[in-house]
């Protein structure tokens, strides 16, 4: 399986993104680490002050045997989540939330009776503390109490959340302005492709619009400077077939008006003479279709722009060419309902009757015409009874003064090598295509497709 590599839009919006959540990660990072250091150091010296004041109280009572010291720890522990534990030689005074003192660790412990203050954050059934752990005086015992965390853990929770929540949204976002500036950013290309494309399809009129932009001027103005000078020489080149074809239509008409007269008396010629006639009235009839095909394709080039299209059933262009053309036992196929393009009739058949035409003169006549609808499309097909045509052909065939296999050959091939170009000019204008395809059983299958009109 080949992976397909994402868009330049959506390349530039991913990258935008990626930065995005970085940036964002690395300041909610920091951001976190400053504030709950922050808020953890407070909690901590809080609870350290009061745990001392408090381990004044319970020195003080200890040191003369107050009989009172229950009571003191249980005055002592102010909010009920706490826990103040006292740890003597020979037993252990706790007062608030009951907890087990051995969630007390023995380190922590132990630090506190070799004189040295001690805190550790731990969870004490199930809610976090901050165990601070003091010696008493003279060695009297271990002064514990547990500071509950409930509320400082459930503001690191939001705080997180929050956090995670900035960096997921700052990517999304990255993601959509990264998407949306790589769409302006690329929007003169996308012009730019769009009527590269509709130059290419024959529409010598696109330009790209006029760039306010100083780096996108240069580039709009010499893809129009191009496109001006593509669209002048391909109408000059038109000009000059058409000139060059008007110029030979006198001297042409009085050649085929002789070669006429010289056929109807071919018979009176024999041996070399009659073959040289014959040789002369055939190149005069190729020559004629030549000057009637160029003077068509240098009027289809010079109206390039003109679309006097109108409905029209191609059922019955088939038909009617059929019925002049073509043997009564030929089949002819018209998928209802009546299949409708817009067009020029007059291209249309002429690309009806030049598909006809290859046939008969290349393989052995058209055995197959068919009109069908296609995926929104109509479809013409025609079908031949000749050998096929190469794969390394199927495109050169519609190139102008192709004629494949059989350039060169004069006593075999009657065409000029445009009746297929022709038809790829004029359904081209259409908004259609044109290829070929082996035909089932033998032959080659031309095949046109052309926008269905509504009906």
């Amino acid at each position: 399986m080949i992976l397909r590599r994402p868009s330049l839009r959506w390349r530039v919006a991913a990258a935008l993104g990626l930065g995005s959540v970085l940036v964002t990660s690395l300041l909610a990072i920091a951001t976190w680490n400053l504030a709950s250091d922050y808020m953890l150091r407070q909690r901590l010296q809080a609870t350290t002050r009061q745990a001392q004041v408090n381990l004044r109280l319970v020195e003080e009572a200890v040191r003369t045997n107050s009989d009172g010291l229950t009571e003191l720890l249980t005055g002592l522990t102010t909010n009920p989540d706490s826990t103040i534990m006292l740890f003597r030689a020979d037993e252990v005074l706790t007062s608030g939330r009951q907890v087990d003192p051995a969630v007390v660790p023995d380190d922590l412990l132990a630090m506190a009776r070799d004189g040295t203050p001690a805190r550790q954050r731990l969870r004490a059934d199930g809610i976090p503390v901050i165990a601070v752990a003091q010696s008493l005086a003279d060695g009297q015992g271990v002064y514990v109490e547990l500071f509950q965390l409930v509320q400082l853990d459930r503001t690191f929770r939001f705080l997180s959340g929050l956090l995670i929540a900035g960096t997921v949204l700052s990517g999304l976002i990255g993601v959509g302005l990264g998407s949306w500036a790589s769409r302006r950013a690329l929007r003169p290309l996308t012009e730019l492709t769009a009527a590269a494309s509709r130059i290419a399809g024959g529409d010598l009129k696109a330009r790209l619009p006029d760039q306010a932009d100083p780096d996108l001027g240069p580039l709009a103005n010499t893809f129009n400077s191009t496109a001006d000078a593509l669209e002048q020489r391909v109408l000059r080149d038109a000009r000059f077939a058409g000139d060059v074809s008007h110029e030979l239509r006198s001297p042409l008409t009085t050649m085929v008006n002789a070669a006429a007269v010289l056929r109807r008396r071919q018979a009176e010629l024999p041996g070399t003479a009659g073959k040289a006639l014959s040789l002369l009235t055939s190149e005069v009839d190729r020559f004629a279709r030549m000057v009637v095909d160029l003077m068509e394709i240098s009027r289809a080039d010079q109206d390039a722009d003109r679309e006097d299209f109108e409905p029209l059933d191609v059922g019955a262009l088939v038909r009617g060419a059929a019925s002049l053309r073509l043997d009564p036992d030929v089949e002819i196929v018209v998928e209802p309902p009546p299949p409708l393009v817009l067009g020029d009739r007059r291209r249309l058949d002429r690309v009806i009757g030049n598909l006809i035409e290859n046939a008969e003169q290349h393989a052995g006549g058209a055995v197959r015409l068919a009109v069908l609808h296609h995926r929104g499309n109509v479809r013409l097909e025609i079908d031949d009874a000749g050998p096929g045509v190469p794969s390394d052909m199927r495109t050169q065939v519609f190139e102008r003064f192709t004629r494949g296999t059989r350039a060169g050959s004069r006593g075999t091939d009657t065409g000029s090598g445009l009746g297929l170009a022709l038809v790829a000019e004029h359904v081209r204008r259409h908004h259609g295509r044109v290829w070929i395809e082996d035909r089932p059983g033998g032959g080659a299958r031309f095949i046109v497709e052309l926008p269905e009109a509504a009906a």
